[in-house]
Parts: structure tokens; sequence; C-alpha cells
């Protein structure tokens, strides 16, 4: 057995028995951790790091940190042990979104993130027993297609006749400092590794060459971030609905909750009506606002079978829109199809592709354009959606076509000619990858 296997399993066993007594002490509070972390918990935490992920401030990749890992792995827990560790400011970059504004992403430098991980695997380990089951975002096992398997199921067994689609503004970006440390001592007062989270959530943000010291918020793309988001909105929100919320309804009602983005359904119209009313004072009560524009409640109820027309409304959940029609049997059934602004933004790429890269050889656009289609059925292949994934297909040819087209001397190729190219170089063809 070699001497990474057993510190592995050394580590497991450390976690195992950290969760088993979260398990066995629902109310206790952990106030010493930090011990727990040593070199082979760091080289573990190492291991699991994603090693393609973008460098940080100190341009230092995976390839370069791993030529002395061992010593680098010995430094970096003596500055850990010693509390002389610093921080480094957070690398950012912006991406657009859906309606064009742009997101901020933080990339942590490669050392810190092994830090980070080690601590979040020490924390998991805790709240992983504490979280419900209609959490889904960033937990092991457990992903979007589950969250949207959950939500439909719920809202037949409910019977639905309400949804309430909440958006939380700029979450990542306004949580409060203040509030993520009470929160966390409620389950872990253990002071070096509150001192650590305090220490990245303070590090700064390095934006055009300047850096930026935010007094709230937790970048996303840390990756100590998505555990920290799962912990607060555990404690804000999912605790509230369980605990407080509705025992006071007069129905039956449920949440599905990724990240945070959230839905929550309710059997009765007038509970939704309640629940609407109050959200917003409950994020308020820890610093945080629901955006008035793009939260909302609608009618999502069955439609009566001789009654059509009643006016059912539709709602979005991690890119799916979701409504109530007819299936092939005739029964009303809940169908989800892409986003209208997310089938928009895949085309849009994907044009964009084509045409910046109409010079580069056929093979390598044609690897790239499978590799981007087989991302988007991976994803968006789920039951119902058939329709638009093939409109996507038939749209990505025309755009290849297009360009390609471009590079022949009468800068353009017959669909005729076209076929016989796609006989060689066939682009795959839209496929229901998920059953849910």
């Amino acid at each position: 057995m070699t001497g990474d296997t057993l510190g592995s399993q050394t580590v497991s066993l450390k976690l195992y028995q950290l969760s088993l007594q979260a398990r066995e002490h629902p109310d206790r509070v952990f106030s010493t951790l930090h011990h727990l972390i040593d070199v082979d918990f760091l080289r573990e935490a190492y291991n699991r790091m994603n090693k393609n992920a973008a460098a940080g401030v100190d341009k230092v990749t995976a390839e370069e940190y791993a030529v002395n890992l061992e010593g680098n792995l010995e430094a970096l827990y003596c500055r850990y042990k010693e509390g002389s560790y610093k921080a480094p400011p957070v690398r950012r970059i912006w991406i657009e979104k859906e309606d064009k504004s742009q997101r901020p992403i933080g990339i942590p430098a490669f050392e810190d993130k092994i830090l980070q991980r080690a601590v979040a695997m020490l924390l998991n380990a805790i709240y992983e027993v504490d979280f419900y089951d209609f959490s889904y975002g960033f937990r092991e096992k457990r992903g979007a297609h589950d969250a949207l398997l959950s939500l439909r199921n719920s809202c037949y067994k409910v019977k639905a006749s309400s949804i309430i689609d909440a958006d939380v503004s700029k979450f990542f970006d306004k949580m409060p400092h203040d509030e993520i440390r009470n929160i966390l001592r409620k389950r872990v007062n253990d002071g070096k590794i509150i001192r650590f989270i305090g220490k990245w959530l303070n590090a700064g943000v390095m934006d055009h060459c300047q850096v930026h010291y935010p007094d709230c918020g937790s970048p996303q793309g840390g990756v100590i971030s998505p555990l920290i988001a799962n912990i607060f909105l555990h404690e804000v929100l999912d605790k509230w609905f369980v605990n407080e919320a509705q025992p006071r309804l007069g129905k039956r009602s449920f949440m599905v909750r990724f990240a945070d983005d959230f839905v929550i359904g309710c059997e009765e119209e007038d509970d939704a009506k309640r629940l609407m009313a109050v959200l917003p004072k409950r994020f308020a009560k820890y610093g945080l606002t629901i955006h008035p524009d793009k939260s909302k409640m609608v009618r999502f109820k069955q439609t009566s079978k001789f009654s059509e027309k009643c006016g059912n409304g539709t709602f979005d959940f991690l890119g799916f829109t979701h409504y109530w029609a007819r299936s092939r049997n005739g029964n009303w059934v809940i169908k989800r199809k892409t986003m209208a602004s997310r089938h928009r933004r895949a085309l849009r790429n994907l044009f964009l592709y084509c045409r910046n890269n109409k010079h580069e050889p056929v093979i390598v656009q044609y690897k790239d354009l499978c590799a981007k289609l087989h991302g988007l059925y991976n994803y968006y292949g789920i039951r119902g959606n058939y329709r638009l994934l093939w409109m996507l297909y038939q749209e990505v040819r025309g755009f290849w076509k297009r360009w390609l087209g471009r590079r022949s001397r009468d800068g353009y190729v017959s669909w005729e000619k076209f076929a016989v190219f796609l006989d060689v170089w066939k682009l795959p063809r839209p496929r229901i990858t998920k059953q849910v």
C-alpha cells in the first residue's frame, strides 16, 4: 500500500468519524476541528482539485505546483499551523448573463484552493448531515437533473396549484460577512477555522490590476463559496420553511432549491400568497433582497379536461421552462423545454464559433462542434425537449454551411454539396440523455 493510499484512507476515516458525530449529536457545536488538517489532509484536498482550472493572481498552474508538491504542501501546512497564511486576492473575470448583464466570477490562487478545499471537506462532513433532501446544489451525488425530477414529482404529489418562482438579488455578492460568521458559529465554533474563512471573505478582488475589498459577499468561483452559500441558505431559508412556514400553511407544500435558485409549490393559492408576502421580510432580516421583477407567483394547475383555456402560467428553473401540456395519450402532464433565453444564447455562441473559426482545419471545427453539441444534449436532453434540440441541430448545420462556404471561391456552398460533406463529417444528432 502506497503512502498516498494510506493517507487517503486516514483522511476518509477522519471525515467519516466527524460525519458520524454530527449525525449522532445534531445539536452539538464543534469547537475543535482545525487539528484534523495535516499534510495528508492537504494532499487529499490537492487530489480532489480540478487540475485544469484557470490560474489565480499568482499565475501558478496545477502542473507547476506539482513539480515540488510535497515541499509546497509542507510549507502550506506550516503557514496554516502557525496562522501566518495570508489569503491572496481573487482574480475576477466577467461572464455574460441571459439578460446581457455581467456576472463576476472569482478565481483563487491554486494554493489557496487547496486550503479552501481542505476546510470545505471538514465543514461538509458536518453540514451534509444537516442539509435537507430538497437541497441539490453543490452536493455530492446530487445535480441539476435530480432537482428537476424532484420538482416534477413534487408538483404531482402535492397537486400544486401555485408556484413561487423567487430570485435573490446578487446573492453571492451581498451575503453579509457578520451573518455568515454568526450562522457558522451555531454549528462550528472553531476560532481558527472561522478566522480562515474570514481571511477568504476579506481577501479582496483583483479586477483590471486594481484590488478592491468588498465588505460583503463571497466570490462566485471560490472553492468554499458554494458550501458557505448552502450553509447560509440552510439557515435563512430551508430551516425556516420546514420549521416555521410549512406548519402554518393550510395545505401541502414543497420546496426545491439548487444553490440560490429555489421554487416553492403550494396546493392552495392562499398559502402561496402568504409565503410570497413574507419571503422578502425573511431575507431582509439577513441583509438580502428578493428581486421584485424576477420573482413571481404563477398559477400552475392541471387543466380541466373540458376547459383547456384557463390561463395557466409557466415558470423557469435551472434552464428549463415548465408548463402543462397533453401527452401522446391525451393525459395532462408537466413538460419542460429549454428556456428561450438559453436557447438563443446557445445558438449565438455556436454561430460566433463557426464565424470566428471558419479558417481553422475542418477536423478541428468538427471536433469542437461535436463537443459543444454533446454538452448541450447531455444537459438539455430530457423527455419532452427533443423538438428544440432538433431545431438547434438544424441551425448549427446552417451556420457551419454558411461560414465554410466563405472559404470557397464563390463564397457559397449549395445544400447538395454540403450534404455530401456531412456524410463524412456527421454532426451528432439530438438524443434524450436524461429520463427525468
